[in-house]
């Protein structure tokens, strides 16, 4: 018997703008600036949105709960992570 199986593609954790949809307002508005500007720290988030710090962190999590965001490490500052929309095309 020869292993000649296509390797199955792994599925992708990615969300959609359907996940986004029942999200609350701010959620929202977090997942429109994060689609204009490629990457942004929480801060910069705050700043653009208008929305104080505390409403950003529980648009965070709820975006990344739903996987629509990648949030990684800023190289520049350890202590700070970039935030961008990561939602299917």
């Amino acid at each position: 018997m020869s292993s000649l199986e296509s390797p199955q593609p792994e599925p992708t954790n990615r969300g959609s703008w359907d996940d986004v949809r029942e999200l609350p307002p701010s959620a929202k508005l977090v997942a429109k600036v994060l689609e204009y500007n490629d990457t942004m720290t929480q801060q910069q988030i705050a700043e653009e949105t208008l929305l104080p710090a505390r409403t950003v962190r529980y648009a965070l999590n709820r975006l990344d709960e739903e996987h629509v965001i990648d949030s990684r490490f800023s190289f520049s500052d350890a202590r700070k992570r970039l935030y961008s929309l990561d939602i299917e095309s």
